[in-house]
């Protein structure tokens, strides 16, 4: 069994530009979203999924600094980018992250994969509502990808890559896929309330803060609980939402023609 883990990173960004090339102590946020990754005992492989775009030449240097693959393709149509990136692997689970988590665990990528693959499931992703923004983990079996590249034609549905398939299943299968949401089980408080993802200026002062203090190696539930203990540096962002994209694009939705 192949398991491949794709992360979307791409040089453009309306509300913070190239926000993943930032560092943070010498290294990139890209760089150490990479190598936590990489720490994943279930991930056989990790590529990244970029675009054509002028500044990915710097995602590129990223890449080949820690001795990671890349695919170049569509800027809009990330569904087609990362399925693109996919296909040549012939993998059997693909694993979906991004690159505004820095912080990702490798430990919740494991737990997700286990699920997916234990339970016989085409699609299981981190459950938004009880782990902290910052953490997203989708598994989902490649045939399942490779079925919403062909079908998904909304405009939503590939510029975000696994709508299609999140809103055609349910746990029991009855649908097109059989999908299930994970939540976290160990949490001492509304997980959901904190901000380790990175897409306002706000939230790379956060990530700064939390490497400066605590490094890059520790669990999430670490740097949640140093959020807890530095109200303070929790309030700095806490005002934003989560998956603000996603719902820009639903607004914005139509049918298109691939």
């Amino acid at each position: 069994m192949k398991v491949l883990a794709i992360t979307q990173a791409r040089y453009g960004s309306t509300r913070l530009p190239a926000k993943i090339l930032k560092e943070v102590n010498g290294q990139t946020l890209l760089e150490i979203h990479l190598r936590r990754i990489l720490q994943a005992k279930n991930v056989d492989k990790l590529k990244i999924a970029t675009t054509d775009e002028e500044g990915s030449k710097f995602i590129v240097e990223v890449a080949n600094k820690v001795g990671v693959e890349y695919f170049k393709g569509s800027v809009d149509d990330v569904l087609s980018r990362f399925y693109g990136t996919a296909a040549p692997e012939k993998p059997d689970y693909v694993v979906r992250l991004t690159s505004d988590c820095p912080l990702i665990d490798p430990s919740i990528i494991d737990k997700v994969i286990d699920y997916a693959v234990n339970h016989d499931y085409d699609y299981v992703r981190t459950d938004a509502a009880s782990f902290p923004d910052g953490l997203d983990t989708e598994v989902m079996k490649f045939s399942a990808l490779e079925k919403a590249y062909v079908e998904a034609n909304m405009k939503s549905e590939r510029e975000h890559v696994t709508p299609y398939i999140w809103k055609n299943g349910t746990a029991d299968g009855g649908s097109i896929f059989k999908s299930y949401k994970l939540k976290n089980e160990a949490g001492e408080y509304n997980a959901n309330d904190y901000r380790i993802t990175i897409d306002e200026p706000e939230d790379f002062e956060v990530i700064k803060r939390l490497i400066e203090a605590l490094g890059i190696d520790k669990s999430w539930k670490e740097y949640i609980d140093f959020l807890v203990a530095h109200k303070e540096i929790y309030e700095i962002n806490s005002r934003f939402s989560y998956n603000e994209g996603y719902d820009k694009s639903i607004r914005n939705d139509n049918t298109i023609k691939k």
